[in-house]
């Protein structure tokens, strides 16, 4: 039996589950009995490279794509059953922003709580809790056309929070965005997450915000070919680096170990902790001026799919 997970004092129990999901175009299997669960409150990480399948199961739990076979289960209830209800539970920002460039932020975001009922004094209490939330005071009725990349970002991100969902999926939604816009987006969500437990799912190309999941699946040609928190999967896919300072390069040879210099040091790549611990016990005379960096999801995803996230192969 699989225990629920507590996080910040809260149970968390599966909120999504994608059971023997598929979906074809023609021959080309995009989905390919996909299953797995997010639960609630978490911060899921969905990976894989340019037409890996994540966009096709987002848009089937979206109700914007119909399945082939499989189930989409949203807080117990089956989307064939309930399409208006999961709707009403998630909130998405897709890759592409969706926003009217004719129209203002505000009138965007006016048009899209309209959908859900959400008029008049509510609207404006919602819009205002937005505006300071997402800092769009400066140009919350400038015309969306003329905003920023990062501006309409956090637009689009206003309005898949307007109707106050329980679940937010993100597809891929800091891709090209500066540094500074990219924190405060995190930093919302993170905050959102905290405070009202909103359950986050993720497609990214930015490895660094995989690494800070709950939980990580790696998707390739439609199928689950790894997953596990992003501890685990550095344990099992990827080494431990040991960069050595203030040492002569032929002790570094010495080691018979793969290594590369760097600046002012040497690193060397060893299989896991426990080695980079045997390694240091054995050579006292080498480690006096060191440091151990664990692998990264980048090296996790090469390793898992011989692929980067650009799509090219390693």
């Amino acid at each position: 039996m699989v225990l629920p997970k507590v996080l910040w004092g809260i149970v968390m129990t599966e909120q999504v589950q994608i059971k023997n999901l598929s979906k074809s175009f023609g021959t080309v299997k995009a989905v390919d009995d996909l299953s797995f669960s997010v639960k609630k409150g978490e911060f899921f990480a969905f990976l894989g490279v340019n037409g890996a399948g994540k966009s096709t199961t987002i848009s089937i739990m979206c109700g914007t794509l119909i399945k082939d076979s499989g189930e989409v289960i949203i807080d117990g209830k089956n989307l064939d059953d309930n399409l208006n209800f999961v709707k009403r539970e998630i909130g998405v920002v897709f890759q592409n922003s969706v926003l009217d460039k004719s129209l203002s932020v505000y009138d965007n975001l006016l048009h899209r709580a309209s959908l859900y009922g959400i008029v008049g004094e509510e609207f404006k209490k919602r819009f205002d809790y937005l505006q300071e939330l997402l800092a769009f005071k400066d140009y919350a009725f400038r015309t969306v056309g003329k905003l920023s990349g990062g501006q309409k970002r956090k637009i689009d991100i206003a309005r898949a929070l307007i109707h106050q969902p329980n679940i937010l999926i993100l597809d891929e939604p800091t891709t090209g965005l500066d540094p500074m816009t990219r924190q405060l987006i995190w930093g919302v969500i993170e905050g959102l997450r905290k405070e009202k437990n909103i359950t986050v799912l993720l497609t990214t190309h930015y490895m660094e915000e995989a690494a800070d999941a709950d939980h990580v699946v790696i998707i390739d040609n439609g199928k689950i070919i790894a997953e596990g928190t992003p501890f685990d999967l550095k344990n099992k896919y990827s080494g431990d680096f040991i960069t050595i300072y203030g040492v002569e390069e032929e002790k570094i040879q010495g080691l018979k170990l793969q290594y590369q210099k760097v600046v002012d040091g040497y690193r060397i790549t060893v299989e896991n902790t426990e080695k980079a611990t045997e390694l240091i016990i054995k050579n006292p005379e080498i480690f006096k001026d060191y440091e151990i960096v664990k692998g990264k999801m980048d090296d996790v995803f090469l390793s898992v799919t011989g692929k980067s996230l650009s799509g090219g192969n390693k």
